[in-house]
């Protein structure tokens, strides 16, 4: 402390030198201590250069300059007198030779804040009193100050003034209750301002928002006492928002509830939004924000992000909303008509979560199949009759299933039927022509060695059935003496025409095998005696073929 006096002394002496040679002094405006402590109140003092001063001596008065006013009187070294409140406490510590008026005041208590007046006694009428003055203050705490703004992640100051104006008495500073401060350090030094020191205790660190709201205190103690003097500050750490608390990604089923919140931190108050594929839903200033989805159809699956932003940051984080929903009636081609030997690709497609599992059948046959796919190709390279009829289209996951239909119609050229053969009977011969074809062919029979042709539309001779695509048309013919060579089928549709020889079906094993070798020539009489007998008793010879 001694220093500090010396440093006051050389300053109060090139005070001296700006001061002109008349009454005039100096003294800190304002200057503190803690209570019961001491205080020291530097002083400087000048008087006219004419006057010789015999002796030197000091009045301190209290709050007020005018002895007339009879204030209090804090000293007076002439005497060695003093109120009564300053009995004990009080020594002049500055050279009055030297013009040093300093005066150190002990155990200070509230009532003595005030104002601090120096008169001059010189002797005999050479006394004046200064109105420059000191205003005293106690204090009860240390002085903590803030900066302006801390910032969550920029590294902060909190200081701590501690009046150190006790020559006798030295301050120790102590931080309390900065556990969870990151990086922390102190820093101390010393500050002089007019007179008055301070004692300033830098805590430096880096904080978080871990740290907002968290109450700092600076503790003042001097040795071989028990005096102690606190001072606190709380910490206002400004900070981004961060997700306190969100949902997980969850799934359900069309026609639920579901409820999402999202719980933000942050120092100022966020503005929190909730958004689906990029598209604003809710927002509010708030802490918590909740989205409520009161009926989730399909059209909810999707991903869902909690956004917040202030002045300092911004913060999301998304979600995923699985809604679960049977398949839906599957999309198909048109029906469709194409021409045998084509290629067809037929498509199939559905949507449903999960994806399903879809089959393409016909005739209760699985033709394609996929596992946990929305689309079905089944491709043809080359149509035929076969292919022809009603397909099906099945989705199915654990959430139900639908189907569609359609129909593949083929249009083809006539094609014979294993069955075409003629067929002889007890009374006549049958032949039977069936063909498949689409559209329906147009059948013709022929006998060329007869120069014999007729068409089903002759239905006194030829009788036609049709069965979808199948049709058989049956030529009816009279039992003569000698079977036609050939027999001859013709089908033709705007696809094509085809001709095909109708056997006859096992003629000998029918007929002549059956009787033996006497009994054919028997038969063989009496079929020509019929034959004769027919072909002269008919009237009208159109109305049946005769074999020549």
């Amino acid at each position: 402390m001694e220093w500090r006096w010396t440093s006051l002394s050389l300053i109060l002496i090139l005070l001296e030198g700006v001061m002109s040679r008349h009454w005039s002094a100096w003294m800190p405006p304002s200057i503190s201590a803690f209570k019961e402590t001491c205080v020291a109140i530097p002083c400087n003092f000048n008087y006219p250069e004419d006057i010789r001063p015999s002796a030197v001596h000091a009045i301190w008065y209290f709050n007020s300059p005018y002895p007339r006013n009879f204030p209090p009187v804090v000293l007076n070294s002439k005497t060695n007198s003093a109120h009564e409140m300053y009995l004990g406490r009080t020594k002049i510590i500055g050279d009055l030779h030297a013009l040093n008026c300093s005066i150190q005041i002990d155990k200070v208590t509230n009532e003595l804040q005030g104002k601090y007046y120096f008169r001059a006694d010189l002797g005999g009428y050479n006394q004046y009193t200064y109105s420059e003055h000191a205003n005293f203050y106690i204090l009860d705490e240390p002085f903590v100050v803030q900066p302006q703004e801390i910032i969550s992640g920029s590294e902060a100051e909190i200081t701590c003034l501690v009046d150190d104006n006790c020559p006798d008495m030295k301050p120790a500073v102590t931080w309390m209750d900065i556990e969870g401060l990151e990086h922390h350090n102190v820093y101390v030094r010393l500050e002089e301002n007019n007179g008055a020191w301070k004692q300033i205790s830098t805590l430096r660190f880096l904080p978080s928002y871990k740290n907002h709201g968290q109450r700092l205190g600076c503790k003042v103690t001097f040795p071989n006492t028990e005096l102690e003097y606190k001072g606190f500050a709380t910490m206002d750490v400004k900070y981004a928002p961060r997700i306190v608390d969100i949902n997980s990604s969850t799934e359900t089923t069309e026609g639920m509830q579901v409820v999402f919140l999202c719980e933000i931190d942050s120092n100022p108050t966020s503005r929190v939004m909730w958004f689906k594929d990029d598209i604003l839903l809710k927002d509010d200033y708030t802490g918590n924000l909740t989205l409520e989805l009161d009926y989730i159809t399909y059209i909810h699956d999707g991903i869902y992000t909690c956004a917040a932003e202030n002045e300092y940051g911004r913060v999301n984080k998304s979600i995923g909303l699985a809604v679960m929903y049977p398949p839906w009636k599957p999309s198909v081609n048109a029906s469709l008509l194409v021409v045998e030997g084509e290629t067809v690709t037929i498509m199939c497609n559905t949507q449903g979560n999960p994806d399903p599992i879809m089959t393409i059948v016909k005739d209760k046959q699985v033709l394609n199949s996929v596992i946990f796919q929305n689309e079905l190709v089944l491709e043809i390279p080359s149509v035929s009759h076969e292919h022809d009829g009603e397909y099906w289209c099945l989705a199915e996951n654990q959430y139900g299933h639908s189907n569609s239909s359609f129909n593949l119609t083929v249009v083809f050229s006539p094609l014979f039927l294993p069955e075409s053969k003629c067929t002889v009977t007890k009374d006549n011969v049958q032949c039977m022509c069936t063909v498949k074809a689409n559209p329906d062919p147009y059948i013709m029979f022929e006998i060329p060695e007869k120069n014999f042709t007729v068409s089903e539309l002759n239905a006194e001779y030829v009788h036609s059935q049709r069965n979808g695509y199948t049709v058989s048309s049956i030529l009816t013919l009279q039992k003569e003496t000698k079977l036609p060579d050939v027999v001859l089928c013709s089908a033709s549709n705007l696809y094509g025409k085809k001709v095909h020889e109708l056997f006859f079906q096992d003629t000998n094993s029918l007929i002549w095998a059956k009787v033996g070798p006497v009994g054919a020539v028997v038969v063989f009489v009496i079929l020509v005696a019929v034959g004769g007998y027919l072909i002269k008793t008919r009237e009208n010879p159109e109305r049946s073929v005769r074999w020549r």
